[in-house]
């Protein structure tokens, strides 16, 4: 147990440390303020999951924690950076950048359950409420993201499309 407990914190600092490397790309991508503004906040957020998850280990007695690549957050990483590749810049862009946010911090809720789980089970109790701090905070993060979505990224989307799918609006001459 110990050993698999081992195996999980160092994934999810892989995870994190990918993860922060992954939204320098959205950061840089994303068309909306209020999203580039969320990112940095979350990218400020996730600089101290590292923190945490490095106090974690040194509670565990894993003295220099080095992680490894986590294969699951890659493969999201990979898909959010086609995504990005894929799409042009502007609104459209940004629905599918919270998108790929959203799988991501939904991976890093599922990681950090089961981290919070496996520290309590073992007895880490003071380790365990650092998780389960990180753990509320992922979850706010989805939370602030579906809202940006709802109330101002998605209907900005919205707009550009049907302003794209209507003649009128584009200023051309129907054929009527």
């Amino acid at each position: 147990m110990r050993a698999f407990l081992e195996a999980r914190l160092l994934d999810a600092l892989g995870a994190e440390r990918q993860a922060l490397d992954a939204m320098e790309a959205m950061l840089d991508a994303a068309a909306s303020p209020s999203l580039r503004r969320a990112i940095q906040e979350h990218m400020a957020e996730t600089e101290r999951h590292i923190e945490r998850l490095e106090q974690a280990a040194q509670m565990l007695g894993i003295a220099t924690p080095e992680a490894s690549i986590c294969e699951g957050m890659q493969g999201l990483i990979e898909e959010a950076q086609e995504t990005i590749e894929g799409m042009e810049p502007g609104p459209l862009l940004d629905v599918a950048l919270i998108a790929e946010a959203q799988q991501i911090e939904h991976y890093e809720i599922a990681a950090y359950g089961t981290l919070r789980a496996l520290l309590q089970a073992c007895g880490h109790q003071e380790a365990c409420e650092l998780i389960a701090q990180t753990l509320e905070e992922e979850k706010a993060a989805d939370t602030r993201l579906s809202q940006l979505a709802e109330r101002e990224i998605n209907p900005e989307a919205l707009r550009q499309d049907q302003a794209e799918q209507d003649p009128a609006r584009r200023g051309t001459d129907s054929a009527a």
